[in-house]
């Protein structure tokens, strides 16, 4: 895959989130989506050098959140820190 694909498939994630900007709220909150973003297309680059896929799981997703997420956090907050999306409660520990 090359980075057109990349380019391609960020473009069209952007595009249904911007169209959709209630979901993005939903999945990232009051995180700013240009970093959200750029850690996506940094997602897809080290994929698609890794494997040749250049589509990023759930799970790559959920963990790019977390990394955003986490640093806002309390260290206090912590310990029991629950994030509401419409996929389920997702522990941030």
């Amino acid at each position: 895959m090359s980075n057109i694909d990349c380019e391609i498939y960020i473009s069209q994630l952007i595009n249904f989130f911007e169209s959709n900007p209630n979901d993005l709220i939903i999945l990232i909150g009051d995180l700013q989506k240009k970093l959200f973003y750029q850690k996506l297309k940094e997602q897809c680059i080290k994929n698609s050098l890794n494997d040749g896929d250049h589509v990023i799981t759930k799970s790559q997703i959920m963990e790019i959140i977390f990394e955003l997420k986490i640093p806002e956090l309390k260290k206090d907050e912590l310990i029991l820190r629950v994030q509401k999306s419409k996929w389920g409660d997702i522990n941030l520990n």
